[in-house]
């Protein structure tokens, strides 16, 4: 499919949508019209989920034919909202419109290309029944993080899949941070007061706009730097690098949290560096939050469930 976020969001309102339809018509199986939706209301409700949906797409995974999305980009952009704690009822209106998107997707490649294609967007349901006892995601949300990162990364096939996971584990990056790297992000090496060591220093801008330092190993730092000297610039598949993640899973015998259960690696980390470095709890978690390019010290808390 061609054309902008909002002209696609249209062309698959289409396949779902028809005002005034009876509830028995809905949720009978055998109708024409089962799983429909009948308000003009619930519908456009739905689709600004979409257009945000796709616009997260088209940015951080370049993603312009939206009948090609996938499992894994739901997950991501489920994670994506829940870093900020949206409200229980705010995800579960997310997740009710991607099941909706499903069946769009679904009955769009039947009506339109003649074809029967296979959606599959039950992971949304399972990320939500994580989240669903308490009002927000946070209070119910299982802890991701890895239990041998470093085993985990040894394991992925790709010498730049490797690289970028370990700024993630070091450096609490985001992957829309480190995605894509060029040269001038290397802002050398300085002190880390906090472990009390020498480390590398990479500038990074991601979620939201938000841009500050990222610290990671020597070894990393000078890895990275390497590879810039010889390409120009770092840049990694996003699909290619969850693969990997998802296969490196496999062997390590650990559940599978694509690259942002590093994030949760490194929250944890950090945080213990921070006590041991004298700081209170309320300020590690604090500080430990603005590195994660958060601003709240309590969304710090999520990673350490």
């Amino acid at each position: 499919m061609r054309g902008s976020v909002y002209y696609q969001s249209s062309q698959l309102v289409k396949q779902v949508f028809i005002a005034g339809l009876k509830k028995e018509d809905k949720v009978n199986p055998s109708h024409p019209y089962y799983q429909f939706v009948s308000s003009y209301k619930t519908m456009e409700s739905y689709r600004a989920v979409w257009n945000n949906f796709f616009n997260y797409l088209l940015e951080h995974w370049k993603i312009k034919n939206f009948e090609k999305i996938e499992d894994y980009h739901v997950v991501a952009y489920m994670d994506y909202k829940i870093e900020y704690y949206p409200s229980k009822q705010y995800l579960e209106k997310i997740s009710a419109s991607i099941g909706k998107l499903e069946i769009a997707l679904k009955n769009f490649a039947k009506n339109i290309h003649n074809e029967n294609r296979e959606y599959d967007f039950s992971i949304r349901q399972t990320i939500l029944d994580e989240a669903r006892d308490l009002k927000y995601i946070s209070n119910n949300y299982h802890n991701r993080a890895y239990k041998n990162p470093l085993k985990l990364i040894e394991n992925l096939k790709n010498p730049q899949h490797k690289l970028a996971a370990s700024i993630q584990l070091e450096g609490g990056a985001r992957i829309e941070g480190i995605a894509l790297i060029k040269k001038k992000q290397l802002l050398d090496i300085k002190y880390d007061p906090i472990s009390k060591a020498i480390k590398g220093c990479l500038f990074t801008k991601e979620k939201g706009g938000k841009q500050g330092e990222v610290l990671i190993s020597l070894d990393t730092y000078a890895n990275l730097d390497l590879c810039l000297q010889f390409d120009g610039t770092f840049k990694i598949n996003r699909q290619k690098y969850y693969n990997d993640i998802k296969q490196a899973c496999l062997i390590s015998n650990e559940i599978t949290e694509g690259s942002h259960g590093l994030r949760w690696n490194f929250a944890k980390s950090r945080m213990f560096e921070y006590a041991q470095a004298g700081y209170s709890y309320q300020d590690s978690l604090q500080q430990v939050s603005y590195e994660m390019k958060h601003n709240r010290a309590s969304i710090t808390e999520h990673y350490l469930s």
